[in-house]
């Protein structure tokens, strides 16, 4: 189930609490994120149980957008212990985003 981040008080408090959590920048109206966004929560999901998956919608919540300098959509953020590990914007391919996460994933799980 996939839950969305609206306020800086939720993504404050799911920073503190999470291990691991990937925070997936985009809007309704981009057809790009709306086609990447089942990719990637299909790779987190099946590769990277122990991270939690996030969305936020630039046009609701940008407030949220703006605190982690987050302008252009589709936007990924990786973060393991409160910590910014990954960034990409735009053009994101599924096997960049596998190769980025696995090695920091390992580390932090093993």
């Amino acid at each position: 189930m996939t839950t969305s981040i609206t306020t800086l008080d939720q993504l404050s408090s799911i920073l503190q609490q999470e291990k691991s959590v990937v925070l997936y920048f985009s809007t309704l109206s981009c057809n790009v994120g709306e086609a990447l966004q089942p990719k990637v929560e299909k790779l987190i999901e099946n590769e990277f149980p122990k991270l939690k998956f996030y969305t936020i919608d630039l046009n609701f919540a940008s407030e949220v957008a703006a605190s982690l300098n987050v302008f252009v959509e589709p936007t990924i953020l990786v973060y393991f212990d409160s910590k910014e590990t990954f960034r990409k914007s735009r053009n994101v391919g599924i096997g960049e985003l596998l190769n980025a996460i696995e090695r920091p994933y390992t580390l932090f799980f093993d």
